[in-house]
């Protein structure tokens, strides 16, 4: 049995902000925007973001590394960068993990 995955949207957050707060659909959507403005801002300054119950985000540096072109076998170097990574909460583990799904389930 195969189960389509769903894809939830910055615009779906703000509709069901608007649908359970009781926001009109503009302060709905600045709301949501804000919110991952600030959450964008506080990482590109390199903070960590951490939001309990859901998980943290971190930036890390990842330092230069060599690479291979796939095609030609050519060396390349890798330019060290920054990324970001996130940490899921333990509770927001346990949530996913309750769903029961299995990987066989989630494959379209």
């Amino acid at each position: 049995m195969t189960t389509e995955t769903r894809t939830l949207t910055k615009a779906e957050l703000a509709d069901m902000l608007f649908e359970r707060v009781g926001l009109n659909k503009r302060e709905a959507k600045d709301l949501v925007d804000t919110f991952f403005d600030e959450i964008r801002e506080a990482l590109a300054k390199g903070d960590m973001v951490k939001l309990s119950g859901f998980g943290n985000f971190q930036v890390r540096q990842k330092p230069p590394r060599p690479g291979r072109n796939p095609k030609t076998g050519e060396a390349i170097p890798i330019a060290a960068r920054r990324v970001v990574t996130f940490h899921a909460s333990q509770k927001l583990k346990s949530a996913v993990e309750s769903t029961g799904l299995t990987p066989e389930d989630q494959s379209v």
